[in-house]
């Protein structure tokens, strides 16, 4: 998730606050990616060196308001208008674990794809479970939960996966190599020069 593009979209409105803010951005995903508000200051500062925010007036108690620029309008417009590419988006630690455990001795890799399948049915079900409890206007948040919902889904799908692929390598290491036809060829004739001899 671009929080600086979150909160350039929060802004579009009218000045905010931090804390302002940081209270849209939790409300409209239903808090399934809290901020903590340093992360929010620290954005708005990044947002203002960058020319795509400014204060907006002085500072009332020590807390400073912010407002959107032309530029921060283009750049949250452009963010609207594009596609995420999937290579945008974070590496999966999953995956990446996973591979690793097959290369590293003394890892029980089909014990790590349980205990996620475990860890990923039990989000399900709480994901599930606040859904159910939503109420139909709240579709920005509803739109957030069932995206992390066809997400756990899919996991998990692709954990059953992973466990197939394991268990098929496993059968096919464990099998005797088989043995090279000129080797098939040698033993044959041996045998065939054996019962010659008796």
């Amino acid at each position: 998730m671009s929080i600086k593009h979150g909160l350039l979209a929060l802004l579009r409105s009218e000045p905010k606050y931090g804390y302002q803010l940081r209270g849209e951005f939790e409300a409209a995903t239903g808090s399934t990616w809290p901020l903590n508000i340093g992360q929010v200051y620290t954005t708005l500062t990044r947002l203002e060196r960058d020319g795509l925010v400014q204060a907006a007036g002085e500072p009332v108690d020590g807390k400073a308001r912010y407002e959107i620029t032309q530029a921060g309008r283009a750049e949250v417009a452009s963010w609207f208008e594009t596609p995420v590419a999937r290579e945008d988006r974070p590496r999966d630690e999953l995956a990446i674990k996973l591979a690793l455990a097959l290369t590293v001795p003394g890892i029980d890799v089909a014990a790590v794809v349980q205990r996620q399948r475990v860890a990923t049915m039990t989000s399900l079900q709480e994901l599930t479970r606040l859904k159910r409890s939503a109420s139909a206007d709240e579709v920005s948040w509803l739109l957030v939960v069932e995206s992390m919902i066809f997400a756990a889904e899919a996991e998990i799908r692709w954990l059953d996966h992973c466990e197939s692929m394991l268990s098929r390598h496993r059968r096919s290491a464990a099998k005797p190599a088989a043995t090279p036809p000129e080797a098939a060829e040698a033993a044959t004739t041996g045998q065939d020069a054996d019962q010659v001899r008796r």
